[in-house]
């Protein structure tokens, strides 16, 4: 990885999409933004906005936290996710990777918590939140 390629890491939700992004030197993974769109199946500004960000970021490689059940069998959510990713596919030229996702959640929860973030107002925040562990613990596993 080129010292200024970047890792894009998703957290796709129903009405949200986490973005985080890792440094220059590819070591942290920062919050980045919190994309939201009117209905689940409304994706071309999102999938836009996000080609913008890869390119305006110098993304090199995606990371969508895969949504599986705790008893790892797969779900809607899964469904949902591999679709949009299939979307995602034809409008982005870097490799697509899927992550399991499973309690990002609820530590981003406790993350935004024990940083005092009031619960009314973690909604903005926790997907991207969410978005920086998925990259997280994919980068970590990769070293």
């Amino acid at each position: 990885m080129d010292l200024k390629d970047r890792i894009m890491g998703l957290d796709y939700g129903s009405k949200t999409i986490g973005v985080a992004i890792s440094d220059s030197l590819g070591l942290t993974a920062q919050p980045f933004e919190t994309i939201e769109r009117d209905k689940e199946n409304k994706l071309r500004r999102s999938l836009a906005r996000i080609a913008k960000i890869v390119e305006e970021n110098n993304i090199k490689e995606i990371v969508v936290g895969l949504p599986i059940n705790m008893n790892g069998k797969s779900n809607e959510r899964v469904a949902l996710t591999m679709e949009f990713v299939e979307k995602l596919k034809k409008r982005v030229d870097v490799p697509i990777v899927m992550q399991d996702e499973r309690l990002t959640t609820v530590e981003a929860d406790e993350i935004l918590d024990e940083s005092g973030v009031k619960k009314e107002n973690r909604k903005q925040f926790i997907d991207m939140v969410a978005a920086g562990i998925i990259l997280r613990e994919y980068m970590e596993k990769k070293k």
